[in-house]
Formats: C-alpha cells, sequence, structure tokens
C-alpha cells in the first residue's frame, strides 16, 4: 500500500478521542469574585473562563470583553472617544470597578453557549462542533448528559495541531 499524505493524517488523527486531546482549563461559578476571575485571565493567558455550576457542569463562557465592560464606565464604552480626554490616574484604578462585582454581574445578558463533546468524541467530531459553533472552544464532558462534571477543554490550537501535517 502506497502512503500517502491522505493516511498518514488518518493515522495520526485516526483513534484519538476527545478526553485523550482535553485539557485542564481555568473555571469560575456565577459567584466567584470578579476580580479573582480577571486574575485567572491573565494568569493563564485565556481569552475567556469556562462557567460552572454547583456540580461542575459548564454553563457558559465568559468572555474576558466582559471582564472589560465590567470595569469601563458605560458613559466611556457608548462613546470611546471620551477614554481619551480621562485622567491617566483614573487607568490606574480601572479594577477598582470589579471590586464587589461577581461573575454573575459580569455575564452578558446573552450568554456564549460553551459547546460541549463526550469524552469518546472524535477529532472529525470535535472539529464539526467547533465549527458549526464558531467556537475555538470545546469543553469536554466526563460522561453524556446535562449534569455531567468538566473533564477539560480542547482548543482550536490543540485540534488544529492534532490535525495539521508536520505539526
Amino acid at each position: 500500500m502506497a502512503v500517502t499524505r491522505r493516511s498518514i493524517l488518518r493515522v495520526r488523527v485516526g483513534g484519538v478521542q476527545a478526553h485523550e486531546l482535553a485539557t485542564p482549563y481555568p473555571t469560575v461559578t456565577l459567584d466567584t469574585p470578579a476580580l479573582e476571575a480577571a486574575r485567572l485571565l491573565t494568569e493563564h493567558g485565556r481569552p475567556g473562563l469556562i462557567v460552572v455550576d454547583e456540580n461542575q457542569h459548564p454553563t457558559a463562557v465568559l468572555p474576558g470583553s466582559q471582564v472589560l465592560r465590567g470595569m469601563i464606565p458605560r458613559y466611556v464604552q457608548e462613546d470611546p472617544a471620551l477614554a481619551r480626554v480621562m485622567d491617566e490616574g483614573w487607568a490606574d484604578h480601572m479594577c477598582d470597578e470589579l471590586a464587589d462585582k461577581t461573575v454573575r454581574d459580569l455575564m452578558p445578558e446573552e450568554r456564549v453557549t460553551l459547546p460541549v463533546v463526550n469524552p469518546d468524541d472524535t477529532v472529525l467530531e470535535i472539529a464539526a462542533i467547533m465549527a458549526a459553533n464558531r467556537s475555538p472552544l470545546v469543553a469536554v464532558l466526563e460522561t453524556p448528559g446535562k449534569s455531567a462534571r468538566l473533564i477539560g477543554a480542547v482548543n482550536v490550537a490543540q485540534l488544529l495541531g492534532r490535525i495539521l501535517p508536520g505539526a
């Protein structure tokens, strides 16, 4: 049998399941203090955090942009040109705006749903779910179901690293 690029990809990717690709990902609950969420974003270099319920089941994504929205006055968000005239000393205290807030306060009205996959889903299934949901991240659950615990997450860079030849 001739070895082709397609057969090489099949060998590299075939048989890999979601639970093998899943890596730990920072999570928060709706009651997590907003400052703690902001620190997790920066410490882990993530664009967002997975929001879990009391059973560690993922319910949503807290985008980092929502953390910023919680720090910047609404009038500046509505007219970003006003940021130019604000005192730089104010910028040193932007995080103070998060002091009495929780993740619940930062969540957008229309929550960003986090796509989930089962532990035995394949690379192609993961890719299809990411593409269909336009999501750079999927949560991997222990078992199928609405109360299953989070194992970890797979991001698009990990997935592409598995799929791309020579990666």
